[in-house]
């Protein structure tokens, strides 16, 4: 049977047993136990027929649990199930901060010193990024929360991790159970976000499979790096872009690779927050990398850099500082910040 008619199968008959359990108490059916199980899941906002997509084949639920301290900013939710030798596998699992502390820790987690960790953003120009991991982290404001003791606009973070059948992927799943478990989240720690909506196109999560939609310095408009399309990178270099920004996301890169081994080339970050300010720090004391650059945007810092590979054909150290500059001020543009300053 292939997994999508398992996964009507297991709608199905898991309604049907609904139906027993309704009328004769019995939870030893185990469809009736995957149904309640995703039923009490995360205060109930799993979408089943997403949660019967991402299920493997026979698979049947184990334990669901639900943490919230809204005094503290924290919510936490999964969803297990048994596999062929190992019991207690997490299908779900979301954890939910609107505190600074948690919130620093979890970017921490996330990009190493440099910043350079791999990531891709999400579809849709939905406010989060894919780390490397296959983690997704959405931050959205929190407009019913206020500001934080230090003037600056309360924000959720929100992690969620699915996992996923290889033969499947179904990334649109993936997508429809992030959504629906930040807009909860929202709710539940009284954010106040407004509801993120679905994508039309869902993007896989492969981050490396994301080189093969590269495309040219010259078809780069709407990208998100528009502005390596009038960069002046040499065309005989054979370079490729591939772009993991918007104008939401916490994070964003542009990496250009050249044509032969993808192995020369040169990739530019940016990282919103004031707790990215480490990631550019050359020491303890604060002082700053060079090929950096700093700005003010909603209240907060933002930080931009340029990580390069000594063989970058054709490209010396001021085309790299120009390129530099080309980037953090056409991210500077879209996102409305001010105070730019390069290092």
């Amino acid at each position: 049977m292939t997994g999508a008619g398992t996964m009507r199968r297991w709608i199905k008959v898991a309604g049907a047993a609904a139906a027993v359990l309704g009328l004769g108490g019995y939870i030893a059916e185990p469809y009736a136990q995957d149904w309640w199980l995703v039923g009490r899941a995360c205060d109930g906002v799993l979408p089943r027929d997403s949660v019967g997509q991402l299920t493997p084949d026979e698979a049947r639920f184990a334990k669901e649990e639900t943490r919230r301290v809204p005094e503290l900013g924290f919510y936490r939710c999964s969803l297990a199930y048994d596999g062929d030798h190992t019991e207690g596998v997490t299908l779900v699992a979301m954890s939910a901060y609107t505190g600074r502390d948690d919130q620093d820790r979890e970017f921490k987690r996330a990009f190493n010193e440099g910043g350079f960790a791999q990531q891709a953003v999400l579809s849709g120009g939905l406010p989060g990024i894919v780390d490397g991991y296959g983690g997704i982290r959405i931050v959205t404001p929190c407009p019913a929360l206020g500001k934080d003791a230090e003037g600056r606009p309360r924000k959720m973070l929100v992690r969620v991790g699915v996992s996923r059948d290889e033969e499947k992927n179904a990334p649109g799943a993936v997508y429809r159970t992030a959504i629906a478990l930040a807009n909860s989240a929202s709710k539940k720690l009284g954010c106040g976000a407004r509801p993120l909506k679905m994508p039309r196109k869902a993007a896989g999560f492969d981050t490396e499979e994301r080189w093969q939609r590269t495309v040219s310095p010259a078809k780069a408009e709407g990208t998100g790096c528009d502005w390596v399309a009038r960069a002046g990178l040499a065309k005989d270099a054979g370079w490729r872009l591939v772009a993991e920004t918007n104008d939401t996301a916490p994070t964003g890169t542009c990496s250009l690779r050249t044509d032969d081994s993808y192995q020369a080339g040169m990739t530019f970050g940016a990282w919103y927050g004031d707790w990215s300010n480490r990631l550019t720090a050359s020491d303890d004391n604060g002082e700053r990398r060079p090929l950096t650059a700093t700005a003010r945007c909603d209240g907060e810092a933002a930080n931009f850099a340029l990580d390069a590979t000594k063989d970058t054909p054709g490209v010396g150290r001021a085309d790299r500082r120009r390129l530099l500059e080309e980037f953090a001020e056409d991210q500077v543009r879209r996102r409305g910040c001010s105070g730019l300053r390069f290092f």
